[in-house]
């Protein structure tokens, strides 16, 4: 019983966490005709400044809860999440809520990690993969619960209830992770101050160029320099981490075949999930003309996708291979992008519909293999760290995405001067799917089984 409440309270709280990164997206019509009256730079950046801090600090954070109790960590994060957004909640003006939204994405940087790495201690051996599989689903599924319950919220109250909302459902995630989950044990590991200054900075520094890009331009001088400060960063970061005797993240975690190729092959899953999330609501609104309630609802079919397929990706790959089972997962997902692709406003949601289950059935097929891998190549004390490398892959991965269809969309416009939304959306999704094509023999031919590096 004490499992199964573990399991559950895991998978709500990465629900949780994962919720409040898309379901921002449908409120900012509400939000740019608000007393705020935030500039389209500030709204970017209320979007983004939760997805940037959350994302540069998850391998930090990770390391946290493995050094200090995940336990512990995993409260914290989450009362801070409730802090965090209550302030975005009470704004008055755009700097408090920007700093609402950087203080919840610091909670859950805090939050996120720890809540595999917990579920991986209370979880024997033999049920581990199942467990990481659900949770794996829990995560995919975050992103179209967020759209649904803010689509929900803000068809009958203001944009400020929307993150009300989680401030309860925060509080009540740490009351029952501080009642029902065990504690798991504490392992060394080290917090490196000038380790973490270079990855955090790093990291920050590439997001900020993705994210400005579309916005700015990809010659723009901001994003040229984020973009450089971040390569010159992660570079020094390696050369410091392999001389250094106690490092944050020892480079060579990523020569471990399954820790390699599976932060490529879920970076790139959520790249697609998160582009396809950005695109999505704007096509049924715009194209469609879906009410925003409606819109939130219509996403459904990719829940129901994940959650049918990820009970049987388990079983499937221990009969098949994780191999073959990642390379037919993102080969599912190219292939749904590639049938999105053809749909028009005349297209009926059945057969859209059809598309996003396919699409899902491919998330669900390869993420728990992708995950399990990157978490079993890692010695079990550092399960908060390969934790920490598996988030941010997926959050790196979710705004590429986004800044990819962004791009991709707003340089159509501009080539036509007219909006014609589906044909910068076909050209997009087809851009994306042989993108993942490519990645995906990429990871089916770096995907091999090898021994865990015991000095890790």
């Amino acid at each position: 019983m004490v499992k199964n409440k573990t399991l559950l309270l895991m998978c709500a709280a990465a629900v949780t966490l994962q919720a409040l990164v898309a379901g921002i997206n449908l409120a900012l019509p509400q939000l740019a005709a608000s007393d705020l009256h935030p500039s389209g730079g500030q709204l970017v950046w209320i979007v983004d400044t939760y997805v940037i801090v959350f994302a540069a600090l998850l391998i930090p954070a990770g390391a946290l809860g493995d050094r200090f109790g995940r336990k512990g960590v995993l409260i914290a994060g989450l009362v801070l999440f409730a802090v965090a957004n209550m302030v975005s909640a009470l704004a008055p003006n755009v700097a408090v809520l920007e700093t609402g939204r950087a203080l919840a994405g610091v909670a859950a940087a805090l939050a996120q990690p720890a809540t595999l790495a917990l579920l991986v201690n209370a979880t024997e051996p033999r049920r581990r993969p199942q467990a990481i599989a659900v949770w794996t689903a829990a995560m995919g599924m975050g992103g179209m619960a967020g759209n649904l319950v803010a689509g929900v919220v803000l068809r009958w109250a203001g944009w400020s209830w929307l993150f009300a909302l989680f401030v309860p459902v925060a509080l009540l995630l740490a009351a029952g992770v501080a009642a029902f989950v065990p504690r798991a044990p504490r392992h060394h590991a080290s917090l490196d101050p000038a380790g973490t200054a270079l990855l955090t900075g790093g990291v920050f520094a590439l997001l900020f160029g993705i994210i400005e890009g579309p916005g700015r331009g990809w010659g723009d001088v901001a994003v040229l320099g984020g973009f450089g400060l971040g390569l010159l960063l992660i570079t020094v970061f390696i050369a410091y981490a392999a001389r250094a005797s106690d490092p944050l993240l020892d480079p060579r975690v990523f020569r471990i075949p399954t820790v390699r190729a599976g932060a490529l092959g879920v970076g790139f899953g959520f790249l697609v999930l998160f582009g396809l999330f950005y695109v999505n609501a704007q096509f049924l609104q715009d194209v469609k003309g879906y009410s925003v309630l409606v819109t939130g609802l219509a996403i459904a079919p990719l829940a129901v996708g994940m959650g049918l397929v990820t009970r049987r990706a388990v079983p499937l790959a221990e009969r098949f291979g994780a191999r073959w089972i990642v390379g037919a997962g993102l080969g599912m997902i190219a292939l749904g992008l590639g049938a999105l692709s053809t749909a028009t406003a005349s297209t009926p949601y059945g057969i859209y519909a059809l598309y996003l289950l396919v699409t899902a059935a491919g998330m669900g097929l390869c993420t728990p293999a992708l995950t399990h891998g990157i978490m079993t190549g890692l010695p079990h004390a550092r399960a908060g760290l390969g934790a920490g490398v598996n988030s941010s892959a997926r959050e790196i991965g979710a705004a590429l995405g986004v800044a990819i269809i962004g791009t991709v969309l707003n340089s159509h416009h501009a080539l036509r001067s007219t909006a014609d939304f589906t044909a910068g959306m076909h050209f997009g999704y087809r851009l994306l799917a042989g993108g993942l094509v490519i990645a995906a023999a990429a990871v089916v031919a770096m995907w091999r089984p090898a021994p865990q590096l015991a000095a890790l």
